[in-house]
């Protein structure tokens, strides 16, 4: 029981950090319906520049700091790429994520940085309680920003340019808003995994679209009879549930080598919920029609 104890109290605090991560991207491919593939490059991004600051002997806060920054930039170039260059979007990603790849290994200097021998965040406090705090104030940050001129601009964009532009705004600005905001909290999460599992890894990124997108659906779909959930919420709620799931699996005696399968089949079993839930409201709105 105990193991089992270890091993739920270890997904929910990695959860947390994913938890971020899912409200990065929710910014991109719920709010601005932008499937941003770049995810997989800013957030190895992260953890590659926090870990060069960590090795240096430096506050691994300003590590965090930089990985934010960096993000931010990966987002900025994928708009560059998308609205600019007029690139797709899907090969926007693509591209930026391929430039990003070989950027990380400029910054490591090596396509692993061990870094567990150097102070953390954490100091001597229990990790839950100090990524519990980070998650807590991102969250209200954003509930925050969300709600105001600018926040609801931006969800604007994602619905309807043209009334952006009717009102006199450019909805060019609130794409690249959104992808430098999305990507800048993506890159604070690979930070974050950087200082808990103690090193930077040059396939930290590999399938992270997957677990972006597996947290927001389970969100979505745990918390879709609740009027009262933000999205913000909803995305946290589902990549501690996603982590759980995945978690509980490895401790069952699965391969951890078959962790993005788990993941991928999360994602299918929950759309496929979903879909049937929609199919059986639609089948029940008919026959009542017919009756």
């Amino acid at each position: 029981m105990t193991g089992l104890l270890g091993s739920l109290a270890t997904s929910t605090e990695i959860g947390l950090i994913f938890g971020i991560l899912a409200m990065g991207y929710m910014l991109s491919y719920k709010i601005l319906e932008y499937y941003d593939l770049s995810l997989e490059g800013s957030y190895p991004m992260g953890a590659f520049l926090t870990a060069v600051i960590i090795a240096k002997g430096l506050n691994p806060y300003l590590g965090l700091v930089l990985s934010s920054i960096g993000g931010g930039l990966a987002g900025f170039l994928t708009y560059i790429l998308y609205k600019k260059v007029k690139v797709q979007p899907l090969l926007t990603g693509i591209l930026t994520l391929t430039i990003l790849y070989s950027l990380n290994l400029r910054i490591g200097g090596a396509s692993n940085i061990p870094i567990a021998q150097y102070p953390s965040i954490f100091g001597n406090l229990p990790k839950w309680t100090v990524l519990l705090g980070l998650v807590i104030i991102i969250k209200l940050s954003l509930d925050y920003f969300l709600r105001s001129e600018q926040g609801y601009l931006l969800k604007v964009t994602g619905n309807n340019r043209k009334l952006v532009k009717s009102l006199g705004k450019d909805p060019d600005t609130y794409i690249a808003l959104g992808l430098i905001l999305s990507n800048a909290l993506i890159g604070l999460s690979g930070g974050l995994m950087a200082n808990y599992q103690g090193f930077a890894d040059i396939g930290m990124g590999t399938a992270m679209i997957v677990t972006g997108i597996a947290s927001i659906i389970i969100g979505d779909t745990l918390g879709k009879n609740s009027s009262k959930l933000r999205d913000t919420t909803k995305a946290i709620i589902g990549a501690i549930i996603y982590r759980i799931i995945s978690g509980i699996a490895i401790y069952l005696g699965l391969n951890p080598n078959d962790l993005k399968l788990i993941t991928a089949l999360i994602v299918i079993a929950f759309i496929a919920y979903n879909n049937y839930l929609a199919g059986a409201k639609h089948r029940k709105l008919v026959k009542n029609v017919g009756n």
